[in-house]
């Protein structure tokens, strides 16, 4: 295993949400392993969304893939992204359209490709909770049409995007989530000891990203809002930037034995301490929890403390059959958590306060 990353960045005496220790917080690249995709061919589901615009960019100015597909289902979105990456420049560039609940457009979409990160999906809560049966289709039976096509066309590697909701989850968005990690995990079993293989990425809120809280409030702010509305001033969650998700799924992969949930270890705040540094003058509101939202969010619940084990910038979830795995993890430097380790914005040790929400705004839109 490389050295930790340098820290970017530090805050110092950051808010103690519980009265206890914290740690200084460092903003972590994610870069190592470092995982070769030149003359390679990749694709990427959900390719048109906030991750698949920063992977592609991130991809090209690293790499000289043989084909990177996008692969979508809106056609006016992969128009607009054509227009920024022109065939005469990325001639390796490809858009598909297509859905994940389509089996038979996945399997044709995967013909020769080496590695495919899985990013689309239904996350929106409010959308799942009304509309269930559509959330499940993409989520949990998307989840099983990319496995069957990538086990038919010998992909050598796949990652799925999770969510932090998927840990104890108490929303329909979080549990098809948990559902898809659960198969994907599971599809190890199916490929045999040299066949494609499966693991996830898990990470929390994602800064300044399509959806999130920052362009809310700022599209608040812009139309004349006299105050900012807030769930619970309790309220805590764990902040990661579009670069540091990029360069966390590509380390992940090319870490990967198959099986894994990989968790990046990253700073958590208070919505309130948010909401100051978007707009420090205006007054916050408290508007109640909505159905389906957490207080706290959970990364790594205490139930999997005993196959989850601590590297340098991550922590990784062990398939409870890998016994391999869990030997090659410890040998490269890994250290078992603690019987009843969980990790939880509430209890996450390094806290940011503004002056730290301050650094990662600016990492996240540089």
């Amino acid at each position: 295993m490389s050295k930790p990353a340098v820290a970017l960045a530090r805050t110092q005496n950051p808010i103690d949400i519980v009265t206890r220790a914290v740690a200084p917080v460092q903003f972590r690249d994610f870069t190592q392993p470092w995982l070769d995709l030149n003359d390679k061919s990749i694709l990427v589901t959900g390719g048109t969304g906030s991750f698949g615009k920063h992977f592609l960019k991130t991809v090209v100015e690293r790499y000289k893939p043989r084909r990177l597909i996008i692969f979508s289902r809106d056609e006016l979105k992969q128009s607009d992204m054509a227009l920024d990456f022109p065939a005469e420049r990325y001639p390796f560039i490809r858009f598909f359209i297509g859905d994940v609940r389509d089996r038979d457009r996945l399997d044709l979409a995967l013909r020769d490709v080496d590695y495919v990160v899985h990013a689309a999906a239904m996350k929106q809560v409010t959308t799942a909770e009304y509309n269930p049966f559509e959330c499940v289709r993409t989520n949990i039976f998307g989840a099983e049409n990319i496995v069957y096509a990538a086990l038919r066309r010998n992909v050598r590697k796949v990652i799925a995007l999770s969510t932090d909701k998927a840990a104890n989850p108490i929303n329909l968005y979080g549990a098809s989530k948990l559902a898809s990690d659960k198969i994907f995990v599971a599809a190890n079993n199916l490929a045999g000891s040299d066949g494609t293989r499966f693991s996830v990425v898990r990470y929390g809120n994602v800064f300044g990203s399509r959806g999130s809280v920052v362009p809310f409030f700022r599209k608040l702010i812009a139309d004349g809002a006299d105050s900012l509305p807030i769930t619970d001033q309790r309220m805590t969650r764990f902040w990661i930037t579009l670069t540091q998700g990029v360069n966390f799924v590509l380390s992940s992969m090319e870490m990967m034995r198959g099986g894994e949930i990989y968790v990046p270890k990253i700073p958590s705040t208070t919505i309130t301490d948010l909401a100051t540094l978007i707009s420090p003058k205006l007054k916050q509101r408290i508007v109640g929890i909505r159905p389906g939202e957490k207080l706290h969010e959970t990364m790594i619940p205490a139930d999997d403390s005993h196959w989850t084990v601590d590297m340098d910038d991550r922590y990784v979830i062990l398939a409870s059959f890998a016994t391999a795995a869990r030997e090659a993890y410890l040998a490269r430097g890994a250290k078992p958590v603690p019987e009843g380790f969980s990790y939880s914005s509430d209890t996450n040790p390094e806290v940011m306060d503004v002056r730290g929400l301050q650094t990662l705004l600016q990492m996240a839109y540089a």
